[in-house]
């Protein structure tokens, strides 16, 4: 009788773990990440996981607090759409145990106008727009001083620190800084003499960076995309599929071909 009810709890044991596997295999993973470009380039990464049995759920979203907000409360299980000095101050800010576990493209910032051709163009006292969130706004200081418009106090906006408008130490136009969200920007652009707007808004706006914006960033620097997990996920065995998945020849042949050099890949 003993050894039938220990054989009975082995049977029962084994049989849980086969359910439990079988669910993880046919388990969707949620990805989180922005409308536009970025959903475009998951849906294709989702037919390529399909083949190597991962199956994917694309979440869209339309601003950039919201996907790790998601993916540090489980309602996510990764997310990909943010650079790594914005998930960095992110994670400084929230305190998120989140991670960088691959990878994705680099979409250049750019300055756009409807008034002028260059930022050298800027009049005196124009309203110039940038992003209101630390790492972009970042950005968006770095590159008006890359090209003369302001000059930053020594050190600001670099080594990990983040420059905002009151850092500038030279301003000779004494351009007016209109700090805004970055998914506002294309739309107040009529309001403004320039904006920085990053690529996905740019995208949607319809605005081509290659084309028409007025001044842009280095396509080599620290903002290529990646994709992030939690801490605890890291290294599953569905993490490295994802990652292979995203960094395929096919998933970069559709980049290429798709954005035209607006959207570069990174792997």
């Amino acid at each position: 009788m003993l050894r039938r009810t220990l054989l009975a709890r082995i049977a029962a044991v084994a049989f849980g773990a086969l359910v439990i596997n079988a669910h993880a295999d046919d388990a969707v993973l949620k990805i989180g990440t922005m409308s536009g470009p970025d959903a475009q380039i998951w849906t294709e990464v989702t037919k390529v996981a399909a083949r190597d049995g991962l199956k994917l759920k694309v979440i869209e979203f339309n601003d950039y607090v919201q996907p790790n907000a998601a993916l540090d409360a489980g309602d996510l299980d990764a997310n990909g759409f943010q650079h790594q000095p914005f998930l960095d101050s992110q994670i400084k800010q929230r305190g998120y145990k989140i991670v960088n576990v691959g990878l994705t493209y680099v979409s250049p910032m750019g300055f756009y106008s409807k008034k002028l051709k260059s930022l050298k163009d800027l009049p005196q006292g124009a309203k110039v727009g940038i992003q209101n969130d630390p790492s972009n706004g970042n950005r968006a200081l770095l590159l008006l001083q890359k090209y003369g418009v302001i000059k930053l106090k020594a050190g600001a906006g670099t080594n990990g620190s983040n420059a905002t408008p009151l850092d500038v130490a030279e301003n000779p136009k004494k351009i007016k800084l209109v700090e805004l969200d970055a998914a506002q920007l294309p739309r107040t652009l009529s309001d403004l003499d320039a904006a920085s707007i990053n690529t996905d808004y740019a995208v949607k706006a319809g605005l081509s960076p290659v084309k028409d914006a007025i001044a842009i960033e280095d396509l080599k620097g620290p903002y290529a995309n990646l994709i992030a997990v939690r801490e605890q996920d890291r290294s599953k065995p569905w993490v490295k599929k994802l990652v292979a998945a995203y960094e395929s020849p096919e998933v970069k042949q559709y980049i290429d071909t798709q954005f035209k050099g607006a959207i570069i890949p990174s792997f």
